[in-house]
């Protein structure tokens, strides 16, 4: 399916290393996701989502946008089309305000209950949804049950209701669509809801059967010596869940970063302290 990369920092960086010139950099494995990219990262405290429907492989802009990306908070996807057209529209990643959202799965039987989804979602926000994927109705009822627990708007977002509203989104889909496929390689059109949700300063990660991987340190950091926020966390994990970086991947990507894989229904995150939280689906 798709490919998913997010970044977290307490320093601008920049990320070409991890969409590009890495041997096994987003652009590389846009040959197996070829239905459009896109990348959205923060200035000034506002998302920037540029999009296309080409092969990132194959298209100078991502490399052009990548090579001048420098944020606290980036989102990239490379698509791999399950439900809705080729088109800019159903093109991640989705953005809402402050709000950008990629997804990496499918809805089993989006088509038979599209509309019960949509009606679970408030009209307020319903009538922004301009594409026909599953995964743009699956943030908009995100936001939904985000905005019955804290204003859309606040930068400080609180993680623990975002997580909330993580569950509750996942749990109203499973009710209608069937339980998560519970393996990466299981049948397309299962029902798997891997996803990245972030306002710039909260980044919130569901694992939903799609694999997904997150590091918050390096086992040596190039820049130790130079760099004027390297603490211990910068090279093991954080004793007190305070952290300087969170990269999430679809997979593990070259270099010092040392990787772990979450498991079904595992959601991990930073709030806007950079403070890390991980939790296990209830019951295990």
């Amino acid at each position: 399916m798709c490919r998913i990369f997010g970044f977290r920092s307490v320093l601008q960086s920049q990320v070409h290393r991890s969409l590009v010139s890495a041997d096994n950099a987003l652009v590389q494995q846009s040959g197996r996701h070829p239905d459009g990219w896109g990348v959205a990262y923060y200035n000034a405290g506002a998302p920037h989502v540029i999009k296309s429907v080409a092969t990132a492989m194959d298209d100078a802009l991502f490399r052009r946008v990548s090579g001048i990306v420098s944020s606290e908070t980036v989102l990239a996807h490379l698509r791999k089309a399950t439900q809705g057209n080729l088109s800019i529209i159903n093109t991640h990643p989705f953005q809402y305000g402050p709000w950008v959202f990629v997804h990496n799965g499918n809805v089993a039987g989006f088509a038979a209950i599209r509309e019960q989804l949509i009606g679970r979602i408030p009209q307020v926000l319903r009538r922004f949804i301009l594409g026909d994927t599953d995964s743009e109705v699956v943030f908009y009822l995100l936001l939904g049950n985000m905005a019955r627990r804290c204003d859309l708007a606040r930068p400080g977002y609180p993680v623990g209701d975002l997580i909330a509203a993580i569950r509750e989104t996942v749990a109203e889909i499973v009710e209608l669509a069937g339980p998560l496929c519970e393996r990466d390689d299981g049948p397309p059109e299962s029902t798997f809801l891997t996803f990245v949700v972030t306002n710039g300063t909260t980044m919130v990660a569901h694992q939903g059967g799609k694999a997904l991987y997150f590091t918050t340190h390096k086992r040596r950091c190039p820049e130790r010596d130079d760099c004027p926020s390297f603490g211990p966390s910068c090279e093991q994990p954080s004793p007190d869940g305070h952290v300087n970086h969170l990269l999430i991947s679809s997979e593990p990507l070259q270099g010092e970063n040392v990787w772990t894989a979450l498991q079904l229904g595992d959601i991990v995150g930073v709030d806007w302290r950079m403070q890390l939280t991980r939790t296990a689906p209830a019951g295990r």
